[in-house]
Formats: C-alpha cells, structure tokens, sequence
C-alpha cells in the first residue's frame, strides 16, 4: 500500500476515552484514536493488549478509511444486533431497551468466573424478552473446549439459537464441535479463527463453520476483508470491537459493500457507550443504522480527550505500527 507520512496521521489525531454503560471484556472505558484524511476520519482502535505486528493491521485499515475511496454500497441501511454483555439475567430488560427495534441479539457466554447456568439464565432472559419470533445468537469467544461446547450448546439449544459463534479457540476444535452438532441445527461462526488468524481461509478448509463474522479493522480494511468473504464462500456477519461511530461507519461500509447480507450485524454497539464523538452517533433506529461517514464534533473531542500520559502513548503506538506497516 502507499503509506501517507506519519506527520499526516498524526497531524488530525485526536484520542479519546469514552466510557461504557455496562463493562466490557473487562473494561469500562474504550479509548480510541482518531484521524482525518482526504476521505473523511477514521478510527484506530486496536485493543491495548495486542502487539504491533497486530495491531498494524488495525492502523492499515483506518489508513485506506481515511485515505482511499470506499467499494460502492448496495445498501443504504444495515439491520443490526442488541449485544448483551456477560450481565446478571435481571439486567437484560434494561440492556435491550437501549437498542431501539432490534429484532436480534446476541449474547455474551463463557465469561471468566461465570458458570453454565448463569449463561443459560441470561439467553433464557433474552428469549423471553425478545419473543418467539426474535432472533438469539451467542457469542463465547473461543472460551470452551470442545466437551464443555457440547454440554453447553444442547443446554442453549432449548431457546432456539441462530447460531453459536466461536464456541472453541481452535479451527480444529470448530470442526470438531461442528460435526458433534450436525443433528442439532446450530450452524457454527468463526469470528476469532479468521480475524486473528494467520490464514483466515483455514476455517473454510476445514469445513469448520457455517458462516463468518468479519470486523473492518483487524481484517485490514473493507476491500481486504470483502476479498476474504469471496475467497472462503461463506456467508458474513459484519460486527465491531466497541467502536466510537466513526469505526462503526466503516463497519457499515463494509456490510454495505457485500454482495449478499442474510443476517443481521454487530454495528449497533454504539448503545453500550455513555458518550460518543458525535451529537448524531450511530445508535439503532427501527433496528438499523445508516450507511454515512461520521465527522466528530469539535466539543466532543474536547470532552473526552485522553490524558496527556494515553495521548502519547496511542502516538507511540501509532509510530510503531506505521514503522511495522512501512516494513512489511
């Protein structure tokens, strides 16, 4: 790719802490990095935990948002999820509320220090409230083995699941996990054994899902992860890492992009944040969000500025990654 300097990305930066209405794989921040180019701003938001070589990938995304034109849309709205974290049943109701017209929902499962029946109480939750005709999806993050899968899937099964997504580390715990299933009608999502991955195709070598979630960001931006789509033939969910709404409208971008969209996407995580970048965030409407660029309000990025101390930080971060990028 032809890289811009480093002085363009850093020039626009501006990075930002927002908090969370519900904590989030262990957090109750998001801290996000935000830059503008010729196409519009764009978000780099690797989580912190992650390594350079990772995380470039991350930067090399926001750069082709920032920097290069967009695949045509064959859409102008994307339907999406609720996404209930790893909460006590009783606090479904309220989660749910914030995600207006949501038909689906996609519920968090195998949490650390967590037990079976705390999922199966949550999922049941989410049944009940949702109804007969909603649509359930889980979500346990590579955090069972292939027994502990199987045991907690038939107990699932009672509250009619779309599909179970990543319930195994492993492309060969998928398939496995996937064959155990056959009469059990769960198709199976990879999301972490494509997106973390060396070779994202292996899952479909392996016969190892049924279908693909796909994040913009770690996947290197909306043409590379449409070019993955179309080489592994499986159908695509398109979800988000807790973004600000400017990543959330790459998202976007991409679920409109693709050539066919049978399930609805992981976009509307705008709802678990208590602040955004902007007056006009993309927040679920009659369970959609628009397909538009988002421009950050000026006060907004005031407001929520990061520290001194996590500014510098995200532009070392950034320095290595384009340095990482540059070398590749």
């Amino acid at each position: 790719m032809n890289l811009p300097a480093l002085d363009d990305l850093l020039g626009t930066l501006r990075v930002v802490t927002l908090p969370l209405l519900t904590r989030f794989r262990g957090v109750d921040h998001r801290e996000a990095a935000l830059f503008e180019g010729p196409e519009g701003w764009a978000e780099f938001s690797p989580f912190l935990e992650y390594d350079t070589a990772e995380a470039a990938t991350w930067l090399e995304s926001a750069i082709h948002f920032a920097f290069d034109p967009q695949p045509a849309s064959r859409r102008d709205r994307i339907g999406v999820n609720a996404t209930i974290p790893a909460i006590d049943a009783g606090d479904v109701p309220t989660v749910l509320a914030r995600y207006d017209g949501c038909r689906t929902a996609k519920v968090k499962v195998a949490e650390r220090g967590q037990t079976l029946n705390d999922d199966v109480a949550r999922v049941a939750a989410v049944r009940d409230a949702m109804g007969p005709e909603g649509r359930v999806r889980i979500d346990a993050n590579g955090g069972w083995n292939v027994d502990e899968a199987e045991t907690a899937l038939h107990a699932l099964s009672a509250y009619d699941l779309e599909y179970a997504e990543q319930p195994c580390g492993s492309v060969e715990e998928l398939a496995e996990i996937r064959r155990r299933l056959i009469d059990w009608d769960i198709p199976i999502a990879a999301d972490e054994s494509i997106r973390r991955a060396e070779d994202p195709l292996a899952v479909a070598r392996a016969e190892a899902a049924d279908l693909m979630v796909i994040k913009a960001q770690p996947l290197g931006g909306v043409r590379r992860a449409l070019d993955i789509v179309e080489r592994t033939g499986l159908p695509a969910v398109v979800s988000s890492a807790i973004d600000t709404s400017i990543g959330l409208a790459q998202g976007a971008h991409l679920a409109a992009a693709l050539p066919t969209l049978d399930y609805d996407c992981g976009l509307g995580t705008a709802s678990l944040l208590a602040a955004d970048v902007t007056t006009t965030p993309l927040k679920p409407v009659d369970g959609y969000i628009p397909v538009a660029r988002i421009t950050p309000d000026g006060h907004l990025l005031d407001e929520h500025a990061a520290s001194a101390e996590r500014r510098a930080w995200w532009e070392a971060r950034i320095r290595a990654c384009h340095q990482e990028l540059t070398s590749r």
